[in-house]
């Protein structure tokens, strides 16, 4: 499936002595961090059906964000958020499905009801695969975090007709890739653990997923990634 390949400059990101954009004025938006995983789903969705044109990405300075993101676009004050329509919605797994289901573009979900059901499975487990890693962080990496990594590439084996989850690229995979990506450089860099050996399938997924123009251009920096973990999680 082609993956629209338009390289961005990503704009500055917004902080407290920011001027809002001209809000609710019809333009749809996108806010995010660059740093933000959660964010980093809507982000991929949007760029991979190819609404660089439609969507307007608003990066926010989450230690330094403006007021007037809480006050006018989202009292929640979290990224991801999207204005659309005179509405803003947020919730990164909400917004993955959303902005599938309402823009124009290739779908993330098969007909296939098989996988439509089995995609469903993988994003309710998301949140304990994260809650199991990122809680585990100063605890035995093999014995908490590795059943994780192990349950992706059992999952990843389930359907033989392509490298991701479903065969083809999906909503499934854009839940997890950003946090994949992380815990890849986080648990390599501070405890030596690389979350491919023994796992082939999920060191091929890694690899064909750093062939789409629609998820490199979203990648955080590996640096950024560990200096933030170590102060988050390690302190």
């Amino acid at each position: 499936m082609a993956t629209p390949s338009v390289q961005q400059i990503r704009p500055a990101s917004l902080d407290s002595t920011s001027e809002p954009p001209a809000l609710f004025d019809g333009t749809t938006r996108l806010y995010i961090s660059y740093i933000c995983p959660f964010a980093q789903r809507a982000w991929i969705t949007r760029n991979f059906k190819g609404l660089q044109d439609k969507i307007e990405l608003v990066p926010i300075d989450l230690p330094n964000r403006p007021v007037w993101y809480k006050e006018k676009v989202y009292p929640q004050n979290k990224v991801p958020s999207l204005e659309h329509k005179n509405k803003v919605i947020g919730e990164s797994l909400d917004l993955v499905k959303y902005i599938d289901s309402n823009f124009e573009g290739p779908s993330l979900l098969p007909d296939d009801p098989e996988k439509q059901k089995f995609a469903e499975e993988l994003i309710a487990y998301s949140d304990t695969f994260l809650k199991e890693i990122y809680g585990n962080f100063k605890g035995d990496i093999e014995k908490h975090a590795g059943p994780q990594f192990d349950y992706l590439e059992k999952a990843l084996d389930k359907f033989d007709d392509g490298p991701f989850f479903l065969g083809q690229f999906s909503q499934a995979d854009i839940v997890y890739a950003p946090f994949v990506e992380r815990f890849q450089i986080f648990l390599k860099e501070v405890f030596d653990y690389d979350i491919t050996s023994g796992r082939p399938k999920l060191a091929k997924w890694i690899e064909e997923l750093n062939k789409l123009d629609s998820y490199i251009q979203t990648k955080a920096d590996p640096k950024e990634v560990v200096d933030l973990y170590k102060k988050k999680y390690l302190a």
